[in-house]
């Protein structure tokens, strides 16, 4: 029997993004380090031939000094995915007017660079509305990826203000990032979003860990690994086996920096985990997908979501509420 699949995505924040998050000065001049980011992460996935999906920020698709390396990114064979045009982590809050004007410009910047029209879209900060969700379907769509079903969202976002330089009316905008607690009831498995049209949206949720809803990306993997790699490997393990007797196959989350490091990143020194060198981070990042290709077929977002519709066992529908 072939195994379940697991899709691999990287959500592509750029310098300014995570400037901006934190609250620093500087980052309205658009600050990149995809011309070193980009060619590292080429390399280390072409070692391990992996084809993934990249969530494109349709702002730096605007910058010709990018153009190359969004490029190189659909020319090596990887999955194109719009992540908004602006990045704001309250794109929960927009209008109909503004979330179109958001997702369209996002996806004609990025489909124009690329070559790439994108089919799949995650929300900054994993904020989604049933606006997004009309949008998208309206737009054609096939699926969004925005919600990650976990209860420690208000703990992270504590976490984050307390290390961020934010302003109070700028926390204020932020107040719902990373989610609610009950944001750890919603369903893990894919499923589909019914909007006010009868509309169907495939909704791909980025995975926790079954039972205890409490994320295993790579960012809390390097966390773990921190404290000791044998903890970090039996945290991973007990995720691979709990998606197993629970039949969810996982859809695994990447940043950019999960995969590299302050001695090649020295701007973005002051974020968590970027005291790891960029070679224990590959180092790091191989051994979970050895790990994981041994439990799962790993592919990219585009072939697990044809994987999950061509099945065509999705019963459950779900309407958006807000």
């Amino acid at each position: 029997m072939s195994k379940p699949y697991l899709s691999l995505s990287l959500d592509m924040d750029n310098q300014w993004s995570y400037m901006k998050i934190h609250g620093e000065e500087g980052w309205e001049s658009y600050p990149s380090y995809l011309d070193i980011f980009v060619p590292h992460v080429l390399k280390v996935l072409d070692e391990l031939n992996l084809k993934i999906t990249f969530f494109i920020v349709g702002q730096d698709a605007t910058f010709e000094r990018n153009h190359k390396y969004l490029r190189d990114i659909a020319e090596a064979g990887h999955d194109i995915g719009n992540h908004s045009f602006v990045h704001e982590t309250w794109l929960h809050l927009y209008s109909r007017e503004e979330m179109t004007a958001e997702i369209d410009k996002a996806h004609n910047i990025i489909e124009k660079v690329t070559g790439k029209a994108p089919t799949g879209f995650r929300g900054p900060g994993f904020s989604w509305s049933p606006t997004l969700l009309e949008v998208l379907a309206d737009k054609g769509y096939v699926y969004d990826a925005s919600t990650l079903p976990t209860v420690i969202g208000p703990l992270a976002r504590l976490y984050y203000f307390s290390t961020s330089n934010l302003s109070k009316e700028e926390k204020e905008d932020r107040k719902e990032i990373f989610g609610k607690f009950s944001d750890g009831f919603k369903k893990l498995k894919p499923y589909l979003w019914k909007t006010k049209k009868n509309q169907q949206l495939l909704e791909l949720p980025v995975t926790t860990m079954p039972v205890f809803r409490i994320p295993f990306h790579l960012s809390y993997l390097l966390y773990i690994s921190n404290i000791s790699s044998n903890l970090m490997m039996l945290y991973l393990n007990i995720a691979i086996f709990l998606c197993k007797i629970t039949k969810t196959q996982p859809s695994f989350l990447l940043h950019p920096l999960d995969l590299i490091g302050g001695d090649q990143i020295s701007s973005l020194a002051f974020f968590p985990g970027m005291n790891i060198s960029s070679d224990r981070k590959v180092l790091i990042f191989k051994k979970v997908m050895k790990k994981l290709g041994t439990h799962f077929t790993l592919t990219d977002m585009n072939g697990h979501v044809e994987s999950i519709l061509a099945k065509g066992n999705l019963k459950n529908v779900t309407v958006p509420k807000n």
